[in-house]
C-alpha cells in the first residue's frame, strides 16, 4: 500500500504544476522588446519605406526624473518635431499652430507593435521564431508575428540580441508582400544619449487640445461584424461643412496592433447603392452607399476585411 500511496500523492501534487505551462520564449522576447523600448536610453537614426516613399527620421528616448522624455525629428526637408514628456505629446510643424495631446507615445514613431499589449495580441496572433540576423552592424532575433486569420496584416521584427530592442520591422500584406518597413541604420545607446537628452533644450510646449467626452454618445447603427480581437475603443460626433451641414458618426476599434475607424453619415445621393475602395500603403478606404447613407471604413486593414466589416453596418431607422 506504501507505493501506491505514494503514486497517488506524487500524481496528485504533480497536477498544478502541469497545469502551469511554460512561458513562450518568442512572447516573452517581445515583452523583453516593449520593456526595452519604454525603459533604455537610446538613440535611432532611421527610415521609413512605404509605397509612397522614404522618410529619415531621428529617435532619441531617456528616463529624466523617472519621466520618459522622447524626441522625434524628420531628417529632410522643412523641420519636423514630435516631444513626449511624460504623459503629454505636443507637435511642431511648418504652417500648423503647435499643439500637445495626452498620451503615452508619439503617434507614428516606431512601429506599433513596439508599443502593443504582447499578452493581449497573444489571443489572435502566433509568435514564429525565425531565426538570427543583422542589422545596423548588430545581431538580431528574427520573429514573425502572425495573425489567426488571415484577415489582417503580419509583422517580422528583427530585435538586438543584446538590447532587444527593434532594429527593423517588415509590414506584410496577406500575400507575404511588404507595405512598410523600419529599418535603423544607425544605433546608440546608454548614458551617453541620457546625458544627451538631460541637456535637451526644451521649446515652449504648447497647451493641451480640449477633447470633449465622448462615451455617453448614443449612436442609430451597429456593426455586425468585426475580426476576432478588435474592440470598440471610442466613439465620436461631428458637424461637417457641407451644403447640409451632415453629422458624421464615427468609432475607433482597435486589436492591440492594428486600428480602423468606422464613420457613419447621410448622403443625399438617390442613386444606385454604389461602393469604393482605394489602398495606400497599410491603410485602406472603403466606402459604401446604400439606403441614403454613407458607410466608410479608414485604416489599417486589408480591403477585403474593410469591404466585410462595411457590408455589415445595420442603420436603425427612427
Amino acid at each position: 500500500m506504501k507505493p501506491i500511496a505514494f503514486i497517488v500523492c506524487c500524481l496528485l501534487g504533480g497536477l498544478p504544476l502541469a497545469a502551469v505551462s511554460e512561458p513562450n520564449p518568442t512572447e516573452v522576447l517581445l515583452q523583453q522588446m516593449t520593456n526595452a523600448s519604454q525603459t533604455l536610453s537610446y538613440e535611432f537614426s532611421y527610415v521609413n519605406v512605404s509605397k509612397v516613399g522614404i522618410e529619415s527620421l531621428q529617435y532619441r528616448h531617456s528616463i529624466q526624473n523617472g519621466k520618459p522624455l522622447v524626441q522625434l525629428i524628420n531628417m529632410d526637408g522643412p523641420q519636423r518635431e514630435a516631444i513626449l514628456r511624460g504623459i503629454e505629446v505636443s507637435y511642431f510643424e511648418p504652417g500648423m499652430e503647435p499643439f500637445s495631446i495626452r498620451g503615452d507615445h508619439i503617434v507614428d514613431s516606431l512601429p506599433s507593435l513596439v508599443f502593443a499589449d504582447i499578452g493581449r495580441l497573444e489571443q489572435n496572433y502566433d509568435f514564429v521564431p525565425v531565426g538570427r540576423s543583422r542589422i545596423a552592424n548588430r545581431i538580431c532575433d528574427v520573429v514573425r508575428v502572425v495573425p489567426h486569420d488571415g484577415l489582417r496584416y503580419s509583422y517580422v521584427v528583427w530585435l538586438d540580441t543584446e538590447t532587444k530592442l527593434p532594429l527593423r520591422t517588415d509590414l506584410l500584406d496577406r500575400d507575404g508582400d511588404t507595405l512598410e518597413q523600419f529599418r535603423v541604420v544607425a544605433f546608440s545607446d546608454g548614458d551617453s544619449v541620457k546625458a544627451k537628452m538631460a541637456d535637451f533644450s526644451m521649446p515652449v510646449m504648447p497647451p493641451l487640445l480640449a477633447v470633449p467626452p465622448t462615451d455617453k454618445l448614443t449612436m442609430h447603427w451597429s456593426v455586425g461584424w468585426l475580426p476576432q480581437g478588435f474592440s470598440e475603443s471610442s466613439r465620436s460626433r461631428h458637424t461637417v461643412s457641407d451644403a447640409k451641414n451632415s453629422t458624421v458618426e464615427s468609432r475607433l476599434y482597435s486589436d492591440g496592433l492594428f486600428s480602423f475607424s468606422l464613420n457613419v453619415s447621410p448622403n443625399s445621393y438617390q442613386g444606385q447603392a454604389s461602393e469604393h475602395a482605394l489602398r495606400q500603403g497599410r491603410r485602406t478606404i472603403h466606402t459604401e452607399n446604400r439606403n441614403n447613407v454613407e458607410i466608410t471604413v479608414i485604416g489599417e486593414l486589408p480591403p477585403a476585411t474593410a469591404k466585410r466589416v462595411a457590408t455589415s453596418v445595420v442603420v436603425n431607422k427612427g
